[in-house]
């Protein structure tokens, strides 16, 4: 699928969070500026989260946000590999009741769980974005109307 803006990215991330339920775990993968925050922001928005709280935490790698269910939100884009404390940590939010959103997944993709969503997105355009979602072992449906 197409968004044509930021604010189509973010409603889009906003359908997603309100199918989203504890456990289920979001990977974002794209190019640098390709809107991986910006639908963080909105799936935590329609996880019941104020969007303007929502950052990206690429120093500390992972923030906390409480709304309707927990999410863990980590950002790996200053690592070179996903190891050591960083993949214990990875693997303690993966198994925590929360939902956990991870931005730069592509650095440890032998990390996820079995049951996982994929998002990849890439520039289309000028403000436009491609969206790509892979549902893996039996995810749900994420992008059904409301």
């Amino acid at each position: 699928m197409i968004t044509d803006s930021s604010a189509g990215t973010a409603a889009l991330g906003r359908r997603i969070g309100r199918r989203l339920a504890s456990g289920d775990v979001v990977a974002l993968k794209g190019a640098l500026g390709s809107g991986k925050t910006t639908l963080a922001k909105g799936i935590a928005e329609g996880l019941g989260v104020d969007g303007a709280r929502v950052s990206s935490p690429t120093f500390t790698l992972v923030h906390e946000y409480e709304g309707r269910e927990k999410i863990f939100h980590m950002d790996w884009y200053r690592l070179k590999k996903v190891e050591g404390a960083d993949e214990e940590l990875a693997l303690e939010c993966f198994g925590r009741p929360a939902v956990t959103l991870v931005e730069w997944a592509e650095k440890a993709p032998g990390l996820f769980p079995e049951r996982h969503l994929e998002i990849c997105l890439s520039h289309a355009g000028p403000n436009k974005r491609k969206v790509l979602i892979k549902k893996h072992g039996g995810f749900q449906d994420v992008t059904a109307g409301d």
